[in-house]
């Protein structure tokens, strides 16, 4: 028997909650299952490719819904979960019990923890150190932004691991390893360990990068570096070196994709004024009402660009 799963990539939220899932689904539903994953991007255009439900089962979590009848398990937490109306329609229907959605839960890991616990009697405390870092992280829970940019525990080395990786078939031994070993374990295995060293030398020289191209105005924290061959950065590095601003926009561009990233400040929530999930939906995107994106493909860059613009003079207001 087969089972896909199906999870929001390069993010250590969706790893985990994967890692979650598949250890519930061979304890409680098929012992002898044949998982296999694939990673999900938000991106224009085609949400699900037409191959990505091939298996006996597949789940989705941490990501959109879809209507395909072959999807037998889903699980998110997004404000935007729901490509169209229609779909929402569609899940607010179903009857399967498999289908769950709740917007307030900061992680996706946790809440498909604690569905699974109070659902199908799924015992999630051997994998607790994992679904708590999910929490802090996907929920942005530190005790402050240095923390989030030093970067000091296992975990967040492995949250800019995940982040940084080009190599898929790493990430999902990753999702393995995740339902078995402790992350200060999973660190030091070669294969995560290897390529963190040059990726945490580029984190410090982001954090460089950032200093001097972030512009700062009414609140509001600016930067463009699509130009500088960046397509992630930690998203905290904002807030470490301007405490005081409200919201972050940042324009990066990939090989794939050109992406708007939109942010409010964690530590100073009580300054956010706006829902940025329903900022980024009005130019195709979504997120949380106080963490978005917008994605566009990588040769509409300057389309990227002005919607930056857009959505600062809108957060500046």
């Amino acid at each position: 028997m087969k089972l896909r799963v199906l999870y929001h990539d390069r993010c250590f939220d969706g790893l985990a909650s994967a890692a979650v899932f598949s250890r519930f689904y061979r304890e409680k539903i098929r012992p002898d299952a044949e998982i296999s994953y694939r990673g999900l991007a938000h991106q224009p255009g085609q949400i699900f490719p037409a191959s990505a439900f091939d298996g006996d089962e597949n789940a989705v979590v941490d990501f959109r819904y879809s209507r395909d009848p072959r999807l037998t398990w889903w699980f998110d937490h997004h404000d935007s979960a729901f490509p169209t109306p229609e779909d929402r329609a569609h899940f607010e229907a179903d009857r399967s019990g498999r289908k769950f959605l709740d917007p307030a839960a900061k992680s996706c890991t946790k809440f498909i923890a604690r569905t699974l616990a109070s659902r199908f009697s799924f015992d999630p405390a051997p994998l607790a150190e994992l679904i708590d870092w999910a929490e802090v992280i996907d929920g942005a829970l530190f005790p402050d932004a240095r923390t989030a940019v030093d970067l000091p525990e296992p975990a967040l080395k492995l949250m800019v691991a995940i982040e940084g990786s080009h190599d898929e078939a790493a990430r999902h031994r990753l999702i393995g390893d995740m339902q078995k070993l402790p992350l200060a374990q999973i660190v030091k295995e070669p294969y995560v360990a290897g390529p963190l060293v040059k990726l945490l030398t580029a984190h410090e020289e982001t954090i460089e990068l950032m200093r001097r191209e972030i512009r700062f105005d009414r609140g509001v924290l600016r930067f463009d570096l699509s130009t500088q061959g960046i397509e992630t950065f930690n998203k905290f590095i904002g807030y470490y070196l301007y405490p005081e601003a409200a919201y972050t926009v940042g324009v990066t561009l990939g090989p794939a994709r050109a992406k708007v990233s939109v942010g409010s400040n964690p530590w100073h929530q009580e300054w956010r004024q706006h829902d940025i999930a329903k900022i980024c939906e009005r130019y195709g995107g979504g997120g949380h009402a106080a963490v978005g994106a917008v994605s566009f493909v990588a040769s509409e860059i300057a389309r990227a660009r002005q919607v930056a613009a857009e959505i600062v003079r809108e957060l500046e207001s």
